[in-house]
């Protein structure tokens, strides 16, 4: 299944939805694997299996890498862990345990195997996901280190609000079915 398919499934009351997808596949302000890395990280983050299935072959489709691919999947999986450890110790009234090592091991982080700019920008779109402020704010800040510009992270938000919303939409009807 391909992006287009997925479109081609999503119920009417979802248009918006659909050409929002069509119109962020086309997006520019991104590389290419910077775009499908996020689309890739934002589809493994909800976890719907047709939006993952849809997202790999589109992205692959359109030439991500292997190892691009395999990154994006790699920030999925961290940000899973780390946006709710995170956002639990922002969230704590104790601060304590702001203070306290995570002892959680993130050896992703240091060698994500593509470049650093494009791992944080897919681990900003996880964190979106999965709401934690407090990882958007650690991701964002990097970005503005490696030059990413502000329509450039707002680009890989949009891919992972639209992946997100796309992803709840095929769940409901599956369940619905």
């Amino acid at each position: 299944m391909s992006l287009d398919t997925l479109r081609e499934t999503l119920p009417p009351y979802a248009k918006d939805l659909s050409l929002n997808l069509s119109s962020l596949a086309a997006e520019t302000l991104l590389t290419d694997q910077q775009k499908w890395g996020a689309f890739v990280a934002s589809a493994h983050a909800v976890g719907t299996p047709a939006v993952v299935k849809a997202v790999e072959a589109s992205a692959v489709e359109s030439g991500l890498s292997p190892e691009a691919l395999n990154g994006a999947k790699a920030a999925a999986a961290i940000m899973g862990m780390n946006n709710v450890y995170y956002r639990a110790i922002h969230l704590l009234s104790n601060k304590e345990y702001g203070t306290l090592p995570a002892r959680l091991r993130m050896n992703v982080l240091a060698n994500p195997g593509v470049e650093k700019a494009d791992f944080e920008l897919w681990s900003t779109a996880v964190s979106a996901v999965n709401g934690c402020g407090m990882c958007l704010d650690a991701h964002e800040a990097e970005l503005k280190k490696h030059g990413v510009s502000a329509p450039q992270v707002q680009a890989a938000l949009r891919i992972a609000a639209v992946v997100n919303a796309v992803s709840r939409v095929v769940a409901g009807e599956a369940a619905a079915a």
